[in-house]
């Protein structure tokens, strides 16, 4: 029984001025609702300034051309956020906007940029805090090959460089702190955006590693002392395996082993998997370095598992 003079919590008093009040249950519902509300602006907030991936993001593939503006800057001797040790030797590299870059998947494939001025080829190498989705961020020295530097921006069309022609194989690099108990490593060389990566200790079977933001692969409890045989597929379904990659923090350890074709042209049709070969005998300069063993699963220029936006 409610006591004299009381309204029940879902009552609706009237208030001084004979105007109806919310009942305690409205307002608390409507109190919740703006928490909510406030909840979801602050999560928004933090995910950008966070630099979160968006929900539909995928590195450029294919053969689809895309549109847009094009700046430039310098990163000095930064890796950019790939972690990479360092630019690439020529200095021709760009960073990309979040939806693009997304979540390192773009780190260490190539875009082929025209302007004005012609056309460079170029790494994806960092991640451009302000660009949208149709601007990207060039190194001022792959700017002044298709632009003037006096204009500061210039519009640009640019597409991605399916099976770039490489030096060398693939190459890993355990990151600092890496252990037998937790495997991180970076994958270099490859040209194309990679799928997933695997790898295993002696003994054992392959384990997925999870994709970081900084550009490493790592698996959680580790797979053992090593040396370890890294499996790599890119998105386009090339794959390749090096063994012998060892233990060894910071260190570029190159393999033989390579997800590019010898030719630059994008194919748009599937290529039949050629018969696994035989990595070559090292010479005793080599005789360091990772064996490895080579399959193309597919070469077509239709990547898999492209997001649907």
């Amino acid at each position: 029984m409610t006591a004299p003079g009381t309204a029940p919590d879902d009552d609706t008093p009237a208030s001084n001025n004979g105007t109806p009040r919310l009942s305690r249950r409205v307002r608390h519902w409507l109190a919740g609702a703006g928490v909510t509300a406030l909840a979801a602006v602050l999560g928004i907030t933090l995910a950008v300034r966070g630099g979160a991936t968006p929900a539909c993001a995928a590195p450029p593939t294919g053969n689809a051309v895309h549109k847009g503006k094009a700046s430039f800057y310098d990163a000095g001797r930064s890796g950019g956020n790939c972690s990479f040790p360092g630019p690439p030797a020529d200095r021709l590299y760009v960073a990309l906007g979040a939806s693009q870059y997304s979540g390192s998947a773009a780190c260490g494939s190539y875009l082929e940029v025209s302007g004005p001025k012609g056309k460079v080829r170029v790494m994806v190498m960092d991640q451009c805090g302000g660009c949208g989705p149709s601007k990207i961020d060039l190194s001022t020295e792959a700017f002044t090959r298709i632009a003037d530097r006096s204009q500061g921006i210039a519009s640009v069309t640019y597409r991605a460089v399916v099976n770039p022609p490489l030096d060398g194989g693939l190459t890993f690099r355990m990151k600092g702190g890496a252990s037998k108990y937790w495997f991180a490593v970076q994958v270099g060389n490859h040209g194309n955006p990679l799928r997933s990566v695997e790898a295993k200790g002696p003994g054992g079977g392959f384990r997925k590693a999870a994709r970081q933001s900084d550009n490493h692969w790592t698996i959680d409890g580790g797979i053992g002392p090593g040396p370890y045989s890294i499996r790599v597929t890119d998105v386009y379904g090339r794959q390749a395996t090096a063994t012998g990659i060892r233990l060894v923090t910071k260190q570029v350890q190159r393999s033989t082993a390579t997800l590019a074709s010898a030719s630059p042209t994008p194919s748009s049709s599937p290529v039949a998997p050629p018969s696994p070969t035989t990595a070559p005998t090292p010479t005793p300069a080599e005789s360091a370095a990772p064996t490895t063993t080579v399959e193309a699963l597919a070469g077509a220029a239709a990547p898999l598992d492209r997001p649907r936006c």
